[in-house]
């Protein structure tokens, strides 16, 4: 009988706190019997038992040494094929102790705000305390009479470590050894969205005042420039998670909010959608026709774009017409119009807006009384 197979972008993986988990107990169970297996039975977070590969097994001078390379599955993660490893020695005369560590390529805490140790290493509450019962379900014998230092490393993870926010999250030197449930999600838009209210959290921790929110790499290089004022930590790319972001700013009481974006993100937002992304909705091509007849646009360029199916092309229009600046305010303005019906007196808004080069076109702020 042949095995169905998965369809592209629906497998599985694991987190890079689960791996960890299991190099450690593989680790462990070196010590124990003298041989560390090539393969070892992990229990997850989420509390299913998994069995994982295990490579680079040794032990020399009394310290188990294994290796788990990470199946992100079919995420883009740049942790991906990741080799998390464990090296573990036991402790004279600390019975009952399980020291974790992190070694190189494991992120170091420079920050408060994300609840882990300032000095300490970037592994998250729950992945440590995964990693810890799992060494104990295996040496409650050994740990009778002696205690474990267990120390978490990822050669490499410096480098992984620039393609995630971690600098800006006051987290140098590494990745940091993450989740929840052990399982990654294929396109993890549950890790994403984790990420954009951790950022925000984490710049109210910090007594920020002010995110500045962003739809991606190249909006928020641009408003990085347009507001050389703020630190570093107030800047969030949230992606199309405008809800998320905004109930996180409302639930840790920043003050102030700008939203960076171009015109087709930020039609979605002055339409009312919560969650920006391309293939959920298509962009109300009605709202843009109802802006563009609003600053003097002729009827027949108005069906045009009521006709067409992106909001550029409703850009390119006005451009030709000389209307772009009004355009752009008064885009600028239907958005902050349609968010502040949604959150009331919660936050001020500003809306910076750029075109597909990164160049400016609007800076639209809330109108005060």
């Amino acid at each position: 009988m042949m095995m169905e197979k998965k369809p592209k972008g629906t497998r599985k993986g694991f987190t890079t706190g689960a791996c960890s988990a299991a190099a450690a107990r593989a680790a462990v169970l070196g010590l124990i019997e003298g041989e560390v297996p090539t393969q070892v039975q992990c229990t997850i977070p989420k509390g299913d038992v998994v069995t994982f590969a295990v490579s680079d097994g040794a032990i020399v001078n009394g310290v188990a040494h294994a290796v788990v390379i990470k199946d992100a599955g079919d995420d883009p993660d740049c942790t991906d094929k990741a080799p998390l490893t464990a090296d573990v020695r036991l402790l004279a005369g600390q019975h009952d102790q399980v020291i974790i560590k992190g070694g190189p390529g494991v992120g170091k805490i420079t920050q408060r705000g994300l609840g882990l140790e300032v000095g300490g290493p970037a592994i998250n509450p729950i992945p440590r305390k995964n990693i810890e019962q799992n060494v104990r379900a295996v040496a409650a014998t050994l740990l009778q009479q002696q205690g474990i230092e267990v120390t978490i490393s990822v050669p490499g993870g410096e480098e992984m470590a620039k393609k995630t926010l971690n600098d800006r999250l006051g987290i140098i030197g590494g990745i940091s050894i993450l989740g929840t449930t052990g399982i990654v999600h294929p396109y993890s838009t549950a890790a994403f969205r984790a990420s954009v209210i951790q950022g925000i959290e984490v710049a109210a921790n910090q007594g920020q005042d002010t995110v500045v929110l962003t739809t991606g790499g190249r909006t928020e290089k641009f408003v990085m420039a347009e507001c050389p004022q703020l630190a570093p930590a107030c800047f969030v790319q949230m992606g199309d998670f405008l809800k998320y972001a905004l109930d996180t700013v409302v639930s840790t009481g920043i003050q102030h909010v700008i939203i960076g974006g171009m015109v087709g993100k930020l039609t979605k937002m002055a339409q009312g959608e919560t969650i920006t992304h391309a293939g959920r909705n298509a962009v109300d091509t009605e709202l843009l026709a109802e802006l563009a007849a609003r600053i003097g646009a002729p009827a027949q360029v108005c069906a045009e774009i009521r006709q067409a199916e992106t909001a550029r092309y409703a850009s390119e229009r006005m451009e030709e017409l000389g209307l772009m600046t009004q355009f752009y305010q008064a885009l600028g303005e239907k958005v902050i119009e349609t968010l502040k019906g949604r959150y009331p007196d919660q936050f001020t808004l500003r809306v910076l807006i750029c075109d597909f080069e990164g160049n400016k076109l609007s800076d639209i702020r809330e109108a005060t009384v």
